[in-house]
C-alpha cells in the first residue's frame, strides 16, 4: 500500500525543465495511456455510435409504422364489424321474435373477437418494439465493445517491448506479494 501512495505523491514532483526522459512509473504511465486511450475512444466512437443508434432508430420507427399500419387494418376491420352490427342489431328488431337470443349471442361474438384481436395486434406491436429496442442496444454494446478492445490490443502492443514486459509482470508479482504478506 505504501507503494501505491508513493506513486501518487510522486506525481506531483516534476524533473527540472531542461531535462527529458521516460517515465518509468507503471502506476502513473498507466494513468496517462488509460485517459489517452479513452480520450481517442470517445472522440472516434461517438461518430459510429450515433451513426448505429441513428440506424436502429431508423428501423424501430420503420417497425411502429408497419404496427401503425396494422393498427389501421384493424381499426377498419373494427368499422367494418360495427357496421356490420348495426346491420344485424337490424335484422335482430325485425325477427325479434323469432330468435333474439340467437341474434344476441353472435352479437357479442362479434364484439369479443374483434376486440381479442384489437388487443392481439397491440400486444405483437409493443412486444415487436420492444424487442428492436433490446436488439439495437445489444448490437450496440457489441460494436462499442470490440472497438475498444481493438484500440487497448492496438495500443497495447504498439507500446509494449520485451523489456517492459518483464518489469511489469515483476512488478506485478511484487505487489501480489505484499498485499499477500498484509492478508496474511
Amino acid at each position: 500500500m505504501r507503494n501505491v501512495t508513493d506513486s501518487f505523491v510522486s506525481l506531483g514532483h516534476w524533473p527540472s525543465a531542461g531535462s527529458f526522459g521516460f517515465n518509468t512509473d507503471i502506476l502513473s504511465t498507466n494513468l496517462i495511456n488509460l485517459s489517452v486511450v479513452l480520450g481517442v475512444l470517445i472522440f472516434f466512437g461517438k461518430g459510429v455510435l450515433s451513426d448505429l443508434l441513428d440506424n436502429r432508430k431508423q428501423r424501430i420507427l420503420n417497425t411502429i409504422r408497419n404496427s401503425e399500419e396494422l393498427r389501421g387494418g384493424a381499426i377498419e376491420q373494427l368499422e367494418k364489424a360495427r357496421a356490420r352490427l348495426r346491420k344485424v342489431e337490424i335484422e335482430a328488431d325485425q325477427f325479434r321474435v323469432n330468435g333474439y337470443s340467437e341474434i344476441e349471442q353472435e352479437k357479442l361474438n362479434l364484439i369479443n373477437s374483434t376486440s381479442k384481436t384489437l388487443e392481439q395486434l397491440e400486444n405483437y406491436k409493443n412486444e415487436t418494439i420492444q424487442f428492436e429496442q433490446q436488439r439495437a442496444i445489444n448490437q450496440v454494446r457489441q460494436r462499442v465493445f470490440q472497438q475498444a478492445l481493438r484500440g487497448a490490443l492496438g495500443t497495447l502492443n504498439s507500446r509494449l517491448n520485451n523489456e517492459l514486459h518483464l518489469r511489469t509482470i515483476s512488478a506485478n508479482i511484487g505487489m501480489l506479494g505484499s498485499m499477500k504478506e498484509i492478508t496474511d
